[in-house]
This record gives structure tokens, C-alpha cells and sequence, in this order.
């Protein structure tokens, strides 16, 4: 797959570890930035890498901040985007198998390396299920700004 990385500052070491560890599942990765761990604005990064996934450019992204929930409300700002901040492993599954996440965003400062990495594993190799959860996934996608 074609997979868009993006952070900030606090998130600068996750992305790179992810970016190795992405490269070496067999993705590519097209890595929006930021580019060093000096401080920086986390939307001058996931919006951009928000829309390489929501026109299609990329297929999924993950998206790293010190919380993931600012990655993540940048994100699902943008149309076809479903990012989903997650901090388990069981959250990463479930994002997939009944939201069909197409964008996974976490915190460095709240999750391990070792959690975070089977977070993306995990979440790289799970399907969507489909069935009834794809009509609430249409129906998401029907909403008024989306």
C-alpha cells in the first residue's frame, strides 16, 4: 500500500520509526513532514496528508502528535478521511473491522514504541467487515460537510 505519514514535533521520532517499519511490511511511504523535532504546527502536515488519502493519492496514512487527537481532528476534516486516534491494539482492530479507518493517528506521549508498533501492524492487516457496518459508514459520509 501507499501510506502517508505525517507529525509534529512530539511526534517526529514515532514517524520515523514508522516509516522503517512500513518500509520493511513492503509499504510506500510518502512522509509529509515535519521533518526535524523542532517545534511545529501538526496541521501544516496532517492536512496535506489528509488529502493525499481522501482523493486517493495514498490509500491509508498514520498520523502522529502528542496525543493523536490533534492529527485526528485535523484529519477527519478532510472529505473521505476516517482517522481514528488509537491507544490499544483492540482499538486499532475494531477501527478497521467496523469504521474502516482509513487514517490511524496515536500519541507519542501517551504510547509506548512497543504498543505503537503492534497498533500498526495490527491495524495495517485488519479488513473492514462490511455488512452493516458499511451503511453506517455511508451514512457518516452523507453528513453535511463531508
Amino acid at each position: 500500500m501507499k501510506i502517508a505519514v505525517a507529525s509534529d514535533h512530539a511526534g517526529f521520532e514515532y514517524k520515523e520509526k514508522v516509516k522503517k517499519l512500513l518500509n520493511e511490511l513492503g509499504h510506500e511511504v510518502v512522509d509529509f513532514g515535519c521533518f526535524s523535532p523542532d517545534s511545529s504546527d501538526y496541521p501544516d502536515f496532517a492536512y496535506p496528508a489528509a488529502k493525499a488519502v481522501g482523493v486517493g493519492e495514498c490509500e491509508r496514512g498514520v498520523f502522529i502528535c502528542g496525543t493523536g487527537i490533534g492529527v485526528s481532528i485535523v484529519a477527519n476534516k478532510v472529505k473521505g478521511v476516517r482517522a481514528a486516534n488509537c491507544c490499544s491494539v483492540e482499538e486499532a482492530k475494531l477501527s478497521r473491522q467496523h469504521n474502516n479507518a482509513n487514517v490511524l493517528t496515536f500519541g507519542a506521549r501517551l504510547i509506548s514504541w512497543e504498543i505503537a508498533k503492534e497498533i500498526v501492524k495490527v491495524w495495517l492487516e485488519t479488513e473492514f467487515e462490511g455488512g452493516r457496518h458499511e451503511r453506517r459508514v455511508e451514512k457518516i459520509h452523507k453528513l453535511t460537510g463531508l
